[in-house]
């Protein structure tokens, strides 16, 4: 498995729940949120740098038969452009299905009320979707998901 802080980024059309991995790719914890708009990808670029991530993992929201609607749309191309904001950093998709339901459940049972409190259900769901990814890379040997290639016209 490779070594190196890894992040995630669980893109919602208000905020982006944003996740960090241990150096060693063991754990992901939540980190922050980053509301969604100008100069979000700087955001992202920046705790990147800051933390020197050796790659972004994005969420990509699927329906429970896999076919992909607005949202995945949507989840591609913010990847595509963050990919040409962030290379040579690889940017990939994961399979997301789930996170938020899970994030609100594991704040439940923690006591925690997740009603009003949608950037820390953020956060929590992208840790979950990294703790995924790291899992499934520790498992198989591969890099989990899709890789992602920039949005023609994106600079980095």
């Amino acid at each position: 498995m490779r070594r190196g802080v890894r992040l995630a980024v669980d893109v919602g059309s208000v905020r982006i729940g944003v996740a960090r991995s241990d150096p060693d790719g063991l754990l992901a914890s939540p980190l922050t949120t980053v509301a969604r708009g100008r100069g979000d990808l700087e955001s992202l670029a920046g705790l990147a740098a800051g933390h020197d991530a050796v790659e972004i993992i994005v969420g990509l929201p699927t329906g429970l038969s896999g076919r992909e609607g607005a949202s995945a749309a949507d989840a591609r191309k913010f990847a595509a452009a963050l990919a040409g904001r962030l290379a040579p950093r690889p940017v990939r998709l994961v399979d997301e299905r789930f996170t938020t339901v899970l994030a609100h459940d594991a704040l439940r049972r923690g006591g925690r009320d997740a009603r009003g409190r949608r950037a820390v259900v953020d956060k929590t769901a992208a840790a979950l979707l990294l703790q995924g990814a790291l899992d499934t890379e520790r498992s198989t040997g591969q890099p989990s998901g899709e890789l992602v290639g920039a949005a023609p016209g994106a600079t980095g």
